[in-house]
């Protein structure tokens, strides 16, 4: 079988076809804008989950007009305007119910609490600690020990409250290089942080198990201020 790069490449494109899936491109990418300008929304972090599903939901019914000449491009506007209604619909409804809301949106979560990772977050959210702990380098945290209360809110973002300095307590540090330096066996007693949830223990043994949620993983806590 020979290989054809012209078959890969144009098949039975030409120019006139070329230049329609550009209009229609240009068009259907219009119309996502407007849709996206008519929902209120300044950026995709202030999307919910279930306003980035329509988003998707969006992708089939703009794709296939945009390269697809056998394909109409109002059937696609109809289908934008019904899930624009069926959108402002369900706002509607979220506003006047709040358990219609938490149904919808979700609720917060909180993932620290007094300098310590919440338990319950791990089993109720799977999100990548990597990336909270990216989140928290941006906002100039460099330990667990700073932040009296951190909320993952149903957007996307996390609001983090914190200690007073002469509050902050020793902690987890974020940092990578301090934090790839756990270590199961401890050998000089001080004060570590479990890497699990955050949880410092003074400790003189080789091994020890965190009371909290019973890893043996440590590193060194650290009680730094936080630099503004």
């Amino acid at each position: 079988m020979q290989f054809d790069l012209k078959n890969l490449f144009l098949r039975d494109l030409d120019w006139l076809m070329a230049v329609e899936i550009v209009i229609r491109t240009l068009i259907m990418f219009v119309l996502i804008l407007v849709f996206l300008r008519l929902t209120g929304k300044k950026g995709i972090r202030q999307l919910s989950i279930f306003e980035v599903a329509i988003i998707i939901g969006l992708g089939s019914a703009v794709g296939d007009p945009m390269v697809n000449e056998d394909q109409a491009i109002l059937p696609a506007f109809v289908v934008i305007v019904t899930i624009l209604l069926f959108y402002r619909l369900l706002t509607w409804l979220t506003a006047r119910r709040e358990r219609f809301e938490r149904l919808l949106e979700g609720e917060p979560l909180y993932i620290i609490e007094e300098g310590k990772f919440v338990l319950q977050a791990h089993s109720d959210h799977t999100y990548a600690k990597d990336e909270f702990f990216a989140e928290m380098r941006q906002q100039n945290i460099e330990h667990v020990g700073q932040v009296r209360t951190a909320i993952l809110e149903t957007s996307g973002n996390v609001s983090f409250y914190y200690y007073a300095d002469e509050d902050v307590k020793p902690g987890l540090p974020i940092l990578p290089k301090v934090y790839q330096n756990r270590q199961k066996e401890i050998h000089q007693p001080g004060a570590y942080a479990c890497t699990a949830c955050g949880q410092v223990e003074e400790i003189n043994t080789a091994q020890h198990v965190c009371p909290r949620c019973h890893q043996q993983e440590w590193v060194e806590a650290i009680q730094t201020l936080r630099k503004t």
